[in-house]
């Protein structure tokens, strides 16, 4: 009995010579004459073309704007999940408001006004002398305005024994309106004298209805083109 062995079909070859031919002698006004394989590259490039320009003059424009979209997408995304957590504790932020507010208004009151500036200085100077202290120099400065309060710099330079300084810093410290003791420099100008404590006190007052309605006018005006 003879064995058949099975025939391998015959896998078929281009002809590039006969492609080649196909694309000599074209007629450029006559498209529709030309052998398949020039009308299907023909095809192919008015199709490459057309996906390219539509591209370069419409769907770019589109696409670098669908990007800048999203990014705005997710910019919202992240504003509205901050203000809900905000939302959440609102009850929370308005607790911690109205302690600040209250804590500010403590503070506030322990600055004299420009009225009880006088009273503030001469407790000063009576925390002094009642340490036994004697003032050779007790010179208020101009007073340097802030947003909504006013410094006043005073010059002191206070003769007496240590113990005698530091209880008079001391008494400074415990006094209920705000004052500091800045630039503090302590010297004995001679063996056996009493030492000599210079110093620039500092207290602070707030401003008035009047001075408050100058400061938002200059703010104005500096905030205005020049």
């Amino acid at each position: 009995m003879k064995s058949s062995t099975p025939k391998t079909r015959r896998q078929p070859s281009i002809d590039l010579n006969r492609i080649a031919d196909d694309f000599r002698g074209l007629d450029p006004n006559d498209p529709g004459v030309w052998p398949l394989a020039p009308r299907v590259i023909f095809l192919v490039a008015i199709l490459v073309a057309t996906v390219a320009g539509a591209w370069w003059f419409f769907w770019q424009d589109q696409m670098d704007t669908l990007t800048q979209r999203e990014a705005e997408e997710v910019t919202l995304r992240a504003d509205w999940v901050g203000k809900k957590r905000q939302s959440v504790n609102l009850d929370e932020h308005l607790q911690q408001l109205a302690e600040i507010d209250r804590q500010f208004g403590a503070l506030l009151r322990q600055l004299p006004n420009r009225a009880e500036m006088d009273s503030l200085l001469a407790d000063i100077n009576q925390a002094g002398l009642g340490r036994g202290l004697q003032f050779e120099l007790f010179k208020p400065g101009g007073d340097v305005i802030k947003e909504f309060y006013a410094e006043m710099p005073i010059a002191i330079r206070l003769v007496g024994q240590y113990h005698d300084l530091g209880a008079f810093a001391g008494d400074v410290a415990k006094m209920p309106r705000i004052v500091t003791l800045n630039n503090l420099a302590i010297e004995r100008p001679k063996p056996g004298e009493p030492l000599k404590m210079d110093a620039t006190a500092v207290t602070y007052r707030y401003l008035d209805e009047e001075e408050l309605a100058q400061q938002q006018q200059a703010a104005a005006q500096a905030k205005k083109p020049r």
